[in-house]
């Protein structure tokens, strides 16, 4: 393995959880209706759990409603049941074949907790970047010690990957600083 290759890993690894941590903040519901809010909820139906957007169509047709429309009309008590039970905080009214779901205001307490959830799991996202370092900084340390890099090469590779490290934390803080101004928008 050449150290090109075990920074284009790093580069890789390191965009894959910033992804993780958008994707994460897509679940994290701000005032506004969103299908990513509930598109990843399991539900358990047909005998195994499946994931809502796998059962049924959801839509955003105003900014404060949700619609979710089953595939098949016979999944959506269960569908009803995992938005019960999930963590969200909102309750669906079904109407026949089809379950709508209005998307309160935030209170100005919920805010402020879903704002702290943003920075935790921003925080994660920051470890698993440094993780990435970390392994990459061993890998070309590795390198260095099986004779296949010098010294001064390390040391430029060194500097390249907490380069890139310090891109990607930066990214993470912009991301977070978005989704935190989002929240706490009335």
């Amino acid at each position: 393995m050449s150290i090109d290759e075990v920074i284009f890993e790093a580069e890789e690894s390191m965009e894959k959880s910033v992804e993780f941590m958008n994707h994460e903040f897509n679940s994290i519901r701000t005032g506004k209706a969103s299908p990513s809010l509930v598109e990843n909820l399991d539900v358990m139906a047909y005998g195994s759990s499946m994931k809502l957007k796998q059962l049924a169509l959801i839509s955003a047709p105003e900014p404060r409603l949700l619609v979710i429309q089953p595939f098949d009309a016979a999944t959506v008590r269960d569908i009803e049941r995992a938005i019960n039970e999930s963590r969200l905080g909102i309750n669906p009214a079904v109407d026949g074949k089809i379950i709508r779901i209005p998307i309160p205001e935030l209170s100005e307490e919920r805010r402020r907790d879903l704002a702290k959830t943003v920075k935790s799991l921003a925080e994660e996202a920051r470890v698993r970047v440094r993780s990435c370092r970390r392994s990459a900084m061993e890998g070309a340390k590795k390198l260095e010690k099986d004779g296949d890099l010098t010294e001064d090469s390390l040391r430029d590779a060194e500097n390249d990957i907490q380069k890139l490290t310090d891109r990607f934390v930066a990214d993470i803080d912009k991301h977070t600083a978005a989704k935190e101004a989002e929240l706490m928008k009335i």
